[in-house]
């Protein structure tokens, strides 16, 4: 038997089969994440000691044996293999009837359980936005960017539309790489678009125009709208457009982006449910104009996102061209993901908890000041001063671990999805330019033909550097179908001849 590399999962030669394996070979630590779908834990493999995320999927409500959404996942993931996407490492199943975390069995009649073992992250992008006095840097921004466009491009040349691009998705590892994960509404596509397809995907707020407006018919353009809200309330600092429902939805895409009709969207009056949302007066575009008057939306900021944010999908911008965009080759340009801070672990199922139990607390302390209001409690940690906001009394240090980004100042509070802080100021971020973390690649190209090239205007962040970065972190968050989830132009970086300005950068289908 030869002995694999530390780290791996299994350490045979040949792997074993899927499903050949116990769950029992792994220690579950923590619970990382729930959702309609099964629950998700932080587990140690106890042969080799590798850190995974165990995905049980959920049979409880399954009538007709294996949830064909899992089956789905498993497949796509099969297909899939690139930096920028969750690896799947194997399926495990346990003998006998499983148990929950306070050791009551569970309900599934079948009597055993079934568990997708991915490699472990650190982070989901919520999670880590909502840490309390976190503020990413607009270098971070973009290499976030660049790798979520990278690993989307490398999806839909495989044919795979995503379906549910959102914060919670995003996972990021503490070497600062971000991975697509979520596949359990991911679909197949064809160029023709010939098939009907569900409109009953992608989380509200995240949703584009044509599935709300009844479409059946898309493709890559619908992950791609997605991408445009990411990128926005990554620079903004809050979602959007928070809509409550879809009519809701679709007035606030209209209030940013503009009425649709027959000149910017040919054959809009003719999707199914145009008549019944459609504005009752014309509105125009105002996407440069709103974004425009915040300093973190530099001109090519607003370019990009102006071509993800397009009504009508044929002229959305594509994953391959958006990763051409001057935003990602102009001052400050992209760090190197291996010089990002790293952080304790934060899943926005965590973050979700430590704030409920955060808000737990504060009302007993209430209650009990109430009935005894002359004395004095300690059991709390004190309120911060200086205009923090309550989330700072988290049980997370404040600081990442090494090489942070600026934080913010007192009175700046980051409630990331929480209440809304309003719009960015001029100064939640640092002043253009490199800041030397920044680095870039030659120019190159993606091929016309469609297929997948590794190498965009240069191989994704081929320079190093020093090391540095219910939730639905893993596939377990329930598709949000009518309430949200969560909600001066720069120079020019490396030139490409040479020489640099700065330094180098119903079961439908």
């Amino acid at each position: 038997m030869a002995v694999a590399d530390a780290g791996k999962l299994n350490i045979e030669e040949h792997p074993p089969l899927w499903g050949s394996r116990s769950v029992d070979c792994f220690e579950k630590l923590e619970q990382i994440g729930e959702g309609t779908y099964g629950q998700v834990y932080m587990a140690k493999d106890i042969k080799t000691g590798e850190i995974v995320a165990l995905k049980k999927i959920r049979m409880d409500n399954e009538k007709e044996g294996f949830p064909i959404t899992a089956i789905r996942e498993i497949k796509i993931l099969k297909k899939l293999h690139h930096e920028n996407v969750v690896e799947l490492k194997e399926i495990v199943t346990s003998p006998g009837r499983d148990t929950d975390d306070q050791g009551k069995p569970d309900n599934n009649k079948y009597k055993g359980g079934i568990y997708m073992v991915f490699e472990y992250m650190d982070h989901d992008l919520t999670g880590l936005a909502d840490r309390p006095g976190l503020r990413f840097t607009i270098p971070q921004i973009k290499c976030y960017m660049r790798q979520l466009l990278t690993g989307l491009h490398y999806c839909h040349a495989h044919q795979i539309l995503h379906r549910d691009i959102k914060g919670s998705n995003l996972l990021i590892d503490n070497e600062g790489q971000l991975k697509l994960a979520d596949f359990g509404l991911a679909r197949m596509y064809s160029q023709d678009h010939s098939g009907n397809l569900t409109n009953r995907v992608i989380t509200l707020w995240y949703r584009p125009p044509e599935l709300l407006l009844g479409a059946t018919k898309y493709g890559p353009a619908i992950d791609m709208w997605s991408v445009g809200c990411i990128f926005a309330e990554l620079l903004y600092a809050k979602p959007i457009l928070p809509g409550k429902n879809e009519n809701e939805q679709l007035s606030k895409i209209f209030e940013l982006c503009g009425s649709p009709d027959e000149n910017n969207w040919p054959g809009v009056t003719k999707m199914p449910w145009f008549n019944n949302f459609k504005p009752s007066r014309p509105l125009k575009r105002r996407v440069r104009e709103f974004f425009g008057q915040y300093q973190v939306f530099d001109r090519h900021a607003l370019e990009l996102l102006d071509k993800m944010l397009v009504l009508d999908p044929s002229q959305r911008i594509t994953a391959k061209d958006a990763l051409d965009a001057e935003y990602f080759w102009t001052d400050p340009l992209p760090c190197d993901p291996k010089s990002l801070p790293t952080y304790e672990a934060s899943h926005e199922f965590q973050t979700k908890k430590k704030r409920q139990e955060q808000r737990q607390r504060e009302e007993a302390a209430k209650r009990q000041k109430l009935q005894h209001p002359h004395q004095q409690h300690s059991r709390l940690p004190p309120l911060q001063h200086g205009g923090q906001s309550h989330a700072a009394a988290l049980h997370w240090p404040a600081h990442p671990t090494n090489n942070a980004p600026p934080q913010v100042p007192a009175g700046s509070s980051h409630h990331y999805y929480g209440k809304p802080r309003g719009p960015p100021g001029p100064n939640r971020y640092p002043p253009s330019g490199n800041q030397s973390r920044g680095y870039n690649q030659s120019r190159g190209g993606y091929s016309s033909s469609g297929s997948y090239h590794q190498q965009g205007r240069g191989a994704p962040y081929a320079g190093g550097g020093p090391r540095g970065p219910s939730g639905g972190a893993y596939g377990v968050g329930p598709p949000n179908y009518t309430q949200g989830g969560q909600h001066g132009g720069s120079g020019r970086g490396q030139n490409p001849m040479g020489g640099s300005r700065n330094q180098q950068y119903g079961w439908q289908q």
